[in-house]
């Protein structure tokens, strides 16, 4: 291939600038051009291309977001929206696209490759639940920043003996949290993928800690379990501990990218090139055991990926 593009989709993860970064020093190096696509699919139908050059992405690796911007595309959820873009790869010659982002991102191209547009996927979301990768760009930064919010919110939990009932992202996913909750030592951590019973997993352990002299406490909550102001409601009810609820929201999205999100996404965007350079698409960009690798779209798609119910047992155990 000889003329590709790079767009990034769905919601932003820090790491992502780092991965366009590669793609577009990978394509200059194998003398490729280059096109950035804005705002995702909505800007490969609107035609919201640049070319990108090493400029254009110098000093970037350090800074979250994404410089392409991201946005839905209603109109793409459709056969006439994908037919759409493709033709208009054809018209513009643009052989190959690199997509950032998650699930929904890679439905995306799976749909684009069908019409005969070659895709690579890389997996980019903080709430690492791409089925075929052990880890996804911008995960890392994500649990660092949830933490170190979580600590900020112990030191006021433990000046007024409080329980601070936290949400950590993760709408369908509770990896995100069951980390966060291991790293800040919390009381009970609550994921979609574990059924939970509030008296039993939450309010009995608080009561059990606080017998054995502890005066303060943090519940950690995915958010897809539930609404935390009720909970920390319910738990004060319960126990007679001012319980307090706190939302983290997007700030979990945003900030500079840690080490391993900035190699991580230059060694999938490179990759992804590669594939690419090779006329070879069709393909989600995947971490295995410390070795990047690929998959066909298609059956990256298909895959189950388990809940680490093992770690999960754990945390609870060393939890009081």
């Amino acid at each position: 291939m000889k003329r590709i593009a790079v767009l990034t989709s769905g919601g932003d993860a820090p790491g992502m600038n780092a991965a366009i970064r590669a793609v577009v020093r990978a394509a200059i190096h194998k003398d490729m051009e280059i096109l950035g696509i804005k705002r995702g699919y909505n800007g490969l139908l609107g035609k919201d291309f640049i070319k990108m050059d090493l400029h254009s992405v110098s000093d970037t690796i350090r800074v979250g977001g994404t410089i392409l911007y991201s946005a839905r595309s209603v109109e793409y959820n459709s056969e006439e929206g994908v037919k759409k873009a493709a033709q208009i790869c054809r018209e513009l010659n643009i052989e190959g696209i690199v997509v950032i982002g998650g699930d929904g991102s890679f439905r995306g191209a799976r749909d684009l490759s069908l019409q005969g547009v070659p895709c690579v996927g890389i997996p980019a979301t903080i709430d690492n639940d791409i089925v075929c990768s052990e880890y996804t760009i911008g995960y890392d930064t994500a649990m660092n920043t949830a933490t170190e919010m979580v600590d900020r919110l112990r030191d006021t939990s433990e000046s007024h003996d409080r329980c601070s009932v936290v949400e950590i992202m993760g709408r369908r996913a509770g990896y995100l949290a069951l980390q966060t909750g291991i790293s800040v030592g919390a009381t009970a951590i609550l994921v979609p993928e574990i059924e939970h019973d509030l008296d039993r997993d939450v309010v009995d352990r608080i009561k059990k800690a606080r017998n054995l002299g502890k005066t303060n406490f943090i519940v950690v909550v995915a958010e897809g379990v539930g609404k935390v102001a009720e909970i920390a409601e319910y738990i004060s009810e319960k126990t007679g501990i001012e319980s307090r609820p706190t939302i983290l929201g997007h700030v979990q999205r945003g900030g500079s990218p840690t080490v391993m999100d900035r190699v991580m996404a230059s060694r999938m965007g490179y990759h992804a090139v590669k594939l690419l350079h090779e006329g070879i698409g069709n393909r989600v960009v995947a971490a295995r055991s410390g070795n990047i690798e690929d998959f066909d779209i298609l059956e990256a798609l298909n895959m189950k990926k388990p809940f680490d119910t093992d770690l999960y047992d754990m945390a609870m155990a060393i939890s009081i």
